[in-house]
């Protein structure tokens, strides 16, 4: 059993927890991930390591609720237990001084950008950070995301808070100030197509990070295949970072919606069961 040390609400349906989980922690990356299964009767989902702390055996994870599973975990508390926590897993991040870095976090996927983010500038880097939301309330981590860039841009759909727009529109601003020599995003799967296609038409290497279907998280059950440079790869092993300008992005679109229709029955379901879900 794996002890919520404490919890916290960080924006509409989104949740910051620090979970006990000494082993995890002590050999955790940038760029992995673990699979949690919260009680005996649930389902495993694959959820990226935001931080960690060695020293006192904690991980944190910052999860969205889509669905049954992460609807769940939203109603613990500090005290309460996660049944199983399986990991560090993934290949880690690259992380080396490549010079100027670029890096883009969209909605929860800004918690799996900022540890990369962090060990890029300890690795001497200079970095530049966009951070994108519909609104000024979605954009998470601003402040700590802040403390690791040497220039932090904030965009919103509606203009509520920094540029007026998409990430994509501020890629495109800072590749006309300065040379960018490797770039990073992460967030929905949308947006990290439409970061891929910008990268490559501005001619910047771009990883972003896959976040497709998973049961076992371990290479054995075949469900995370992705297509890569028109090859078949398995995102927790293999990934869960890649090329994003050779990622099969329609494909890969394709399968995240497989199960839409069994998931929605799955939450209705657990909506008759607990009653009212309005406090998420």
């Amino acid at each position: 059993m794996y002890a919520i040390k404490s919890k916290q609400r960080m924006a509409p349906k989104e949740y910051d927890i620090w979970v006990e989980a000494p082993l995890v922690a002590s050999h955790a990356r940038p760029g992995q991930f673990v699979v949690v299964r919260p009680h005996e009767a649930g389902e495993r989902i694959p959820l990226t390591i935001a931080d960690f702390d060695s020293d006192k055996g904690l991980i944190r994870l910052i999860f969205q609720v889509v669905g049954k599973t992460t609807a769940f975990m939203a109603s613990l508390n500090e005290g309460d237990h996660l049944m199983d926590v399986s990991g560090p897993l993934g290949t880690p991040s690259e992380i080396e001084n490549h010079g100027t870095v670029m890096m883009v976090g969209g909605g929860v996927g800004i918690a799996a950008l900022f540890p990369i983010l962090r060990a890029l500038k300890q690795a001497g880097n200079r970095t530049i950070t966009i951070l994108g939301g519909r609104t000024s309330d979605l954009v998470i981590m601003k402040d700590e995301c802040a403390q690791w860039s040497d220039r932090l841009i904030v965009t919103t759909d509606d203009g509520s808070e920094g540029m007026k727009g998409l990430v994509t529109d501020a890629m495109r601003l800072v590749a006309q100030e300065e040379r960018v020599d490797r770039c990073w995003a992460i967030g929905p799967s949308i947006m990290m197509k439409f970061c891929s296609l910008t990268a490559q038409e501005l001619g910047i290497p771009i990883w972003v990070s896959l976040n497709p279907l998973m049961v076992d998280g371990t290479g054995m059950c075949g469900c995370c295949r992705v297509t890569v440079d028109q090859k078949i790869r398995f995102a927790c092993v293999d990934g869960p970072e890649f090329d994003g300008t050779k990622v099969n992005w329609d494909e890969f679109l394709n399968r995240l919606r497989q199960y839409r229709d069994e998931e929605r029955i799955s939450m209705e379901r657990y909506q008759q069961e607990v009653g009212d879900l309005s406090w998420l």
